[in-house]
């Protein structure tokens, strides 16, 4: 079945501060307090790490805490989540986040590069989410979850590749990516015979949130 690609608009959002970011979720005061724990560790960590854009500190509420947590609604029912070339802990730590305290919820992150697992086991331990971290990569691992996700991590084609492990196991993908997606899922039809749908992102209306299913290898 060819795939269907369907966009929902969105107006240009406005760059969140913290009080902004709590009206817009309906986040709690105790995930707030978390949210704006792991800002603090973000900029810590990445002026001796590249971890993300230093720019992209200043909008941290729209650019990484929206960004990664509207995810959540897409997949409501969804507790068990797969974050690959975790990398900064985005969209990952943020899922972790909201989810802490439901039952069974849980995110794995997985990341190749040792020293960005380091990072993530020291916010994992300071807000004590409920993540296991993988220092591996990401088409080595036989997990099965709900859904598998990643920000920034490859081209559609190559993302299939990492992903495919997991969706073969019955997870849904929830990718997040740049205004260049269409043409990059054009070229995973080469390789790859899938479902996907388009939303625009909430944090960028330039973004899009590509939804996954049925993925298989052209033969």
């Amino acid at each position: 079945m060819p795939e269907t690609i369907s966009e929902t608009t969105a107006a240009e959002p406005q760059v969140l501060d913290a009080a902004g970011y709590q009206a817009l979720t309906s986040a709690t005061d105790a995930q707030m307090a978390d949210l704006t724990r792991f800002q603090e560790l973000l900029a810590e960590w990445n002026e001796v790490m590249n971890l993300v854009g230093p720019l992209t500190i200043a909008t941290y509420w729209t650019r990484h805490a929206l960004d990664s947590s509207q995810l959540l609604p897409l997949a409501p029912g969804a507790l068990s989540w797969a974050d690959l070339g975790a990398g900064a802990g985005l969209p990952g730590v943020v899922l972790a986040i909201l989810l802490k305290g439901r039952e069974d919820a849980g995110v794995h992150l997985v990341e190749s590069m040792a020293k960005r697992c380091r990072f993530l086991e020291v916010v994992a331990k300071d807000l004590d989410l409920p993540v296991q971290i993988h220092n591996a990569r990401a088409e080595a691992l036989k997990l099965d979850v709900d859904i598998v996700t990643a920000r920034a991590c490859a081209p559609m084609t190559k993302l299939f590749g990492f992903a495919e492990p997991y969706m073969r196991r019955g997870a849904t993908g929830l990718f997040l990516k740049g205004q260049d997606v269409a043409a990059e899922l054009i070229e995973a039809k080469k390789a790859w015979k899938f479902d996907s749908d388009l939303r625009t992102s909430q944090s960028d209306p330039r973004g899009r949130i590509v939804q996954v299913k049925r993925l298989s290898r052209v033969r």
